[in-house]
């Protein structure tokens, strides 16, 4: 890694992947709430979301976010392991949700038919709906899923060089009034205090 893209990596890649894996997650539990499919049963309509075409689309995605919350504050060693969970996790994602975005099966609708019918069975759910509609929605889960292992690997890539949490911070605290500095008002005292310098104390 260049002196450039080094830098890059420790100033942005915490926030850049963290993001990323944010975005992901997020559309894919969006997704999961959305209409994926529709077929029709004695005529009458009946739609499926993305919970009920894939249920383990939400729980993926809920542990996507929990994951990107702790991937800002864990240590380096911590932080490549949840990478790499990321990564699998927004595969797993795309793997299980292409099928549903280009064949349309039977089994993206058959939880909803069985609930509303009693009807059980992948080959008895076919026998008694109609032709199965897709939405966009399966390709936004697809693309989410994408968008969440792109984040899982730039964590994993950038993940070694971050920063740690906190660095910032106590690099710019301020450090106690030098007595040279001159004699002490009301609000230098007051900020003497507040670090937990006591300024009435003799060196």
């Amino acid at each position: 890694m260049t002196d450039a893209a080094g830098g890059w990596a420790a100033r942005r890649g915490r926030s850049a992947s963290v993001v990323a894996i944010l975005v992901g997650a997020g559309g894919a539990l969006i997704s999961s709430t959305q209409t994926w499919a529709s077929a029709e049963v004695a005529s009458a309509p009946i739609a499926s979301s993305g919970a009920d075409a894939l249920p383990l689309l939400q729980p993926l995605a809920l542990a996507a976010l929990a994951l990107s919350l702790a991937l800002a504050l864990t240590g380096r060693v911590v932080r490549v392991i949840l990478a790499a969970v990321a990564l699998l996790i927004g595969a797993g994602i795309a793997v299980l949700s292409i099928p549903v975005a280009t064949t349309a099966p039977v089994s993206a609708v058959e939880s909803v038919v069985t609930e509303h019918t009693g009807i059980a069975g992948t080959e008895s759910v076919a026998e008694v709906i109609g032709p199965i509609a897709l939405t966009a929605w399966p390709w936004i889960g697809v693309a989410s899923a994408l968008v969440l292992a792109a984040g899982g690997i730039l964590a994993l890539v950038t993940a070694p060089r971050w920063r740690r949490a906190g660095h910032r911070y106590e690099s710019a605290q301020p450090t106690s009034r030098a007595p040279e500095q001159g004699p002490l008002d009301a609000v230098d005292s007051w900020d003497d205090l507040t670090r937990g310098d006591d300024p009435t104390r003799p060196d």
